[in-house]
């Protein structure tokens, strides 16, 4: 059975898709820096491996066919860690998966990546590091899905989506939860191959939404 890597397991999106994982029998190796954040996890299909992502973390994809960024620095983080983590750390595993032959590697990116000089100047440095992982990704040859979701939002999920953009800046936005069930949606997916979307919640289903 293959196995997928998920880079940032602790984080929110990425424990609602580990959990997601699991609970569907697909082995896991979930990459966090403090394996405690996975303490409320148990299953058989799950591997836990701690990693520093500002160091060498390619022994983690050793196995593993599928890849899952859902790493991030955080909002309360500076343009440093930023840099660290949503650039370096994303343009170093997109190396590790080439170098492993991974066949699917699903990156959440942002909304606004594909043109950081439209952001807002406090949001420019994270939409730059993001543009840049995604162009790194892209260019890589690594089979690749990148999402980018609007605004996050800790509701419930809703269970509706779309991957047109809204009219109104207020509609930009998608609950985490429903962000996770679009990445374990994705895995696999090979119509999704080599794709790029922007994602928030909508009316359809997700289906329908990549369509």
């Amino acid at each position: 059975m293959s196995k997928t890597l998920i880079i940032g397991a602790s984080g929110q999106i990425g424990k609602m898709a580990t959990k997601q994982l699991v609970t569907k029998g697909h082995k896991v190796v979930a990459l966090v820096r403090d394996k405690a954040k996975l303490s409320d996890i148990t299953s058989d299909h799950l591997e836990i491996v701690e990693a520093d992502l500002e160091q060498d973390f390619s022994h983690a994809f050793k196995g593993c066919s599928n890849v899952i960024f859902a790493a991030g620095s955080g909002g309360s983080t500076g343009a440093d860690k930023t840099m660290l983590i949503d650039l370096w750390a994303a343009c170093k595993a997109a190396d590790y998966a080439k170098t492993n032959t991974v066949s699917q590697f699903v990156m959440i990116s942002s909304i606004g990546a594909d043109d950081p000089a439209q952001g807002s100047d406090e949001m420019k440095p994270y939409l730059v590091a993001k543009h840049m992982a995604d162009e790194h990704l892209i260019n890589s040859g690594v089979p690749y899905t990148i999402l980018r979701p609007g605004g996050l939002q800790n509701e419930e999920a809703k269970g509706g989506f779309q991957t047109t953009k809204p009219d109104s800046r207020e509609q930009m936005v998608i609950t985490r939860e429903d962000v996770a069930d679009a990445l374990v949606f994705a895995l696999g997916n090979k119509q999704l191959i080599n794709a790029v979307y922007e994602l928030f919640n909508g009316d359809q289903t997700l289906e329908q939404a990549f369509d």
